[in-house]
């Protein structure tokens, strides 16, 4: 007679393993983990690295370590020159809207010495430099300035670029309101557009480049200013002269604390432009009185 040998226990049943989730998103499944810190990461979480993918704390904290690319004068870098781009679309608004309501807003909006030291209207100092005084004036300008602002813009980065625009709009204005006749009003983009010329002229020195086509462009510009009646000569002088200048003290900055120094100067061109109108008014006043 042949005996059965006793069946085996019952083995209790191993439980199944659960299903990884992204560390991030706890309801979605996945299989793939960050290669940096092995946290399992859903597609949305997923960063290309060198090997396999890594979850955004690992590459932000990858970034945090290395240095930031900067233009060729320090800042950041610029692939699209938005603030070129912004000044043409205020221009072209400002223009249409100087269409629509006749010499109104040219008016309100015009350097005019006496306005300026009268009536404390001291935004005309920049506001002119949005203003053009007809067709012809606004497509050079803006075409001067879609043509030299990119390359200025990619060499600075934006915050100077802009910085170097206004401040030498304003040494155009500010030079208008020591020289020109008191109750002369005066509008246009040109001595912010001389100041990237001389901006242009400054750093193709800086880098040792050819200069000698915006030297001739700038004297030609210079010719018709003086030749040309109803253009104002302070205006551009200013703009040049403040341009050049700023553009100087940003190109040559020493790169120990580059940052630093430029910022002293943008904000030392400033101060100036500053002191300058507030010694004029007084005087301007005391003409009118």
């Amino acid at each position: 007679m042949t005996s059965q040998p006793p069946s085996p226990p019952p083995q209790p049943e191993q439980p199944a393993e659960a299903t990884p989730t992204c560390f991030r998103h706890p309801d979605r499944e996945t299989w793939v983990r960050c290669q940096r810190c092995e946290r399992p990461i859903c597609p949305d979480c997923m960063r290309d690295a060198a090997v396999g993918f890594q979850c955004p704390e690992c590459v932000a904290e990858g970034n945090r370590g290395l240095r930031q690319a900067r233009s060729t004068f320090g800042g950041n870098v610029v692939r699209t020159p938005y603030v070129t781009y912004a000044i043409l679309v205020i221009n072209v608004l400002v223009f249409g809207a100087q269409y629509l309501t006749g010499d109104q807003v040219s008016a309100e909006l015009a350097m005019w010495p006496a306005g300026v030291a009268a009536l404390d209207q001291y935004y005309r100092l920049i506001s002119a430099a949005f203003v053009h005084g007809g067709v012809f004036h606004i497509l050079f300008n803006s075409w001067a300035l879609y043509v030299v602002g990119p390359y200025l813009e990619r060499a600075f980065g934006h915050v100077r670029y802009v910085a170097l625009y206004l401040i030498s709009a304003l040494g155009g204005s500010v030079l208008g309101l020591w020289l020109d006749p008191i109750t002369q009003p005066s509008v246009g983009a040109s001595g912010a557009i001389f100041g990237l010329f001389g901006a242009i002229f400054v750093v193709g020195r800086r880098l040792n480049l050819d200069v000698r086509g915006i030297a001739v462009l700038i004297v030609i510009n210079l010719v018709i200013t003086f030749l040309v009646p109803g253009i104002s000569w302070t205006g551009h002088i200013g703009g040049l002269v403040v341009g050049a200048g700023l553009a100087a003290a940003l190109a040559y900055a020493p790169k120990a604390n580059r940052a630093l120094w430029q910022t002293l100067a943008i904000a030392g061109a400033l101060a100036l432009l500053v002191v300058l109108v507030l010694v004029r008014v007084p005087a301007i006043l005391s003409m009118l009185s």
